[in-house]
């Protein structure tokens, strides 16, 4: 047992040593061998899909789920939005573009003119304002659907962010870094204590899933939420897990850590939208 528990210690001193020093790329490795190590019999492309790639009998119930998706209304109500134009004639194809397949493999990136990074929600709405409608919710809701569209057209596209480099993209790449590692709320956790470290342990009745493929497959369907939702809203409802005042949905901190995330699980595929307990 205490040879466990130590090989355990190290396991978690590596890693958090590891990604204090070293850069995106170094990181990046790092994280990617930490999960294929811990879960040697996992398939690397099967991260992708959650706690389902480490837990076979949650897999089998997601399975039968599958096979008539709670998503597919959303999918549909996507649809009409992406094709219906906007009150100046316009839409979402003249912001986002017309091959509706490559959009959702483009986020989230960094905006060099801007200074910060771009989510797919956010150019949602951005398309809105700038054809003078209004914004959706962040959370849920119509903004929900149409990414769950978005994503639907995208499954297979490859994970590809780009390596951060300049400046600014290593200020955003970090403060995503810092957030995911960082302790807070009441209960002193950080994001990797469940995702990195715990992963594949139970918590009550739930296994707790890798943070490798964490940010493949929003938007998703929960049973939990009886609805769609987008992933700055589990990112919030993680927050209020662990007694942390959780930030607003598209605030920097949810931003950065969207970015560190999916940059770590490049070399996998988008496959939202998805659907979870």
């Amino acid at each position: 047992m205490m040879t466990v528990v130590l090989a355990s210690a190290f396991s978690m001193l590596a890693v958090a040593s590891t990604v204090v020093f070293a850069g995106p790329a170094e990181d990046q490795a790092s994280f990617q061998k930490y999960f294929k190590d811990r879960f040697k019999e996992t398939e690397f492309g099967d991260f992708q899909n959650g706690v389902y790639s480490i837990h076979e009998d949650s897999r089998q119930q997601w399975e039968d789920i599958e096979e008539f998706p709670p998503y597919e209304l959303a999918i549909e109500r996507g649809e009409e939005m992406w094709d219906e134009a906007f009150k100046n004639g316009k839409t979402y194809a003249d912001c986002l573009g017309k091959e509706v397949s490559k959009i959702r493999a483009r986020y989230p990136h960094y905006d060099e003119k801007n200074k910060t990074v771009v989510t797919l929600e956010g150019d949602i709405n951005k398309c809105r304002v700038d054809n003078d409608e209004k914004k959706l919710g962040w959370k849920k809701g119509a903004i929900a659907d149409l990414s769950a569209y978005i994503a639907f057209e995208g499954r297979d596209e490859p994970v590809n962010v780009k390596r951060p480099e300049s400046e600014g993209e290593l200020e955003w790449y970090n403060k995503g870094k810092q957030f995911f590692y960082a302790k807070r709320g009441q209960l002193n956790m950080a994001c990797a204590d469940c995702h990195v470290y715990y992963s594949g342990r139970r918590v009550r009745s739930e296994t707790l899933s890798p943070a490798l493929g964490h940010t493949t497959h929003w938007p998703v369907y929960r049973s939990k939420w009886g609805s769609m939702g987008t992933l700055h809203r589990r990112y919030a409802g993680c927050n209020n897990n662990i007694r942390a005042k959780a930030f607003d949905a598209q605030s920097d901190e949810y931003k950065a850590l969207e970015y560190f995330q999916t940059f770590m699980s490049n070399g996998l595929a988008f496959n939202g939208p998805g659907a979870r307990k």
